[in-house]
Parts: C-alpha cells; structure tokens; sequence
C-alpha cells in the first residue's frame, strides 16, 4: 500500500487514489451530456482521442456540483478495459504516502460515505480519504471506446 498516490480535492476535502490506477490528469472545461444516464454522470468528453465517461465527484458525494473553474481536473483512471475520468475541484499533485500512515476510517465515516472512503492516512496536517474508485463509478457507467 505504501507509494504515489494522485491527490485531488472535492469541496473542502482531500482524497488519494494510488497512482498506479491513474492514467493521467486532465484540465476540464465540459462535457456532453448523455440522455438517460445517472446523475452524477457529467457526460462524454474526448481526452487523448478517446471518449470516456466523466464521473462528476461532488454529484456522487452528495455535493451540489459546480460551474467548471480553472482549477477543475478530471483524474482519468483505468477501470478493467474502461477509461473513465473522475471530475474533482482541483488535483496537481503526487505524493509518496507510507503505508503505516493509513488507518481504516472511523465507523461513522465508513457509513456516511457509502463505502467511498477505504482508508484516511494523515500528510502533516492534512487528512486524506483514499477512495474505492471501483465503488465511485459503480457498475452501471456506460462503457467509453
């Protein structure tokens, strides 16, 4: 568990992913909306000559989802054969997080965040939410070609 991890904020919160997972980062300016799709699904956007679907975070936390701003990211993961980008507030930055510095979060927190949240590791006097990205995207996104 010890490594990089991609770290990026949505709302006032930090979260991890392992940077393994993470294809790369991405600015974000919109996507095109697909009928019928859930709502946290922002749509289809064309990222390095592939259309992937955009998981709009705060939409999936529960959050009231935002105007794009420059600081808007997508953390484009590799889901199996699936490509699909995870739309966060901000993300800039890689960490080396040891593996002693993640614990499994507090009960309340596992329940609240709907089994999002696997493990909180704590970076000086940050907190960080290393998050089930499976989970996040669910089993119901439309596949991106």
């Amino acid at each position: 568990m010890s490594g990089l991890y991609v770290l990026f904020k949505v709302a006032d919160a930090e979260y991890a992913l392992p940077a393994a997972d993470v294809l790369h980062m991405e600015s974000y300016s919109g996507a095109t909306r697909v009928p019928g799709s859930p709502e946290y699904v922002a749509g289809l956007m064309q990222v390095r000559r592939r259309v992937i679907p955009v998981v709009d975070l705060r939409r999936r936390f529960g959050l009231p989802s935002i105007e794009p701003t420059l600081d808007s990211r997508v953390v484009v993961v590799q889901a199996g054969e699936r490509a699909i980008a995870l739309l966060a507030d901000s993300a800039r930055e890689v960490k080396h997080i040891p593996a002693e510095e993640f614990q499994p979060p507090p009960e309340l927190i596992a329940q609240q965040s709907s089994g999002y949240v696997t493990k909180v590791a704590r970076a000086g006097a940050r907190l960080l939410m290393l998050i089930d990205f499976h989970k996040v995207i669910g089993e119901e996104m439309p596949v991106g070609h």
